[in-house]
């Protein structure tokens, strides 16, 4: 069974969306063993770019230390696809991997170190969304993605 890593920055505050992220969750443990590692989020003392390069920095150490398998980051300047093309990449890739982490940053996105470790970058959208929202997309997209791969009704 494919396994499937979401290694996210921050932690999800809002009620209703840790309802959301935990029935996606359900949904997807049918097809595939999914978890959530949710890592301390360092903010920057200033908006000074040293400031950030250095949370940045911090938050990929803590990253390289839970990444496994084929690392893929969510990246506003990644390759955009629809959701059948996004089930066409899972679907390929359980074929070559048997364990997929997707990374989430914080606020301030993901020091290039890491960037450089990630073998593919994805994009939802030229939007910003809050981490916490974006794990909850991504979670619905990867449940998505099995119920078109598996002709489950569901995706229109």
């Amino acid at each position: 069974m494919l396994k499937i890593n979401i290694v996210a920055i921050g932690d999800v505050k809002e009620q209703y969306l840790k309802d959301g992220i935990s029935e996606y969750m359900k949904r997807i443990s049918r097809f595939a063993e999914i978890k959530v590692c949710e890592l301390k989020e360092h903010n920057p003392t200033s908006n000074n770019p040293n400031d950030i390069a250095i949370a940045l920095q911090k938050d990929a150490i803590q990253i390289k230390n839970k990444l496994k398998g084929y690392p893929i980051s969510l990246d506003i300047d990644g390759k955009s696809m629809d959701s059948v093309e996004f089930s066409k990449f899972i679907d390929k890739l359980s074929l070559k991997t048997s364990e997929i982490s997707f990374i989430i940053g914080a606020s301030n996105g993901l020091s290039e170190e890491i960037k450089a470790l990630c073998k593919d970058k994805i994009s939802f959208s030229k939007m910003t969304f809050p981490h916490q929202l974006m794990r909850m997309i991504l979670l619905e997209q990867i449940y998505r993605a099995f119920t078109i791969i598996n002709n489950i009704s569901y995706h229109k």
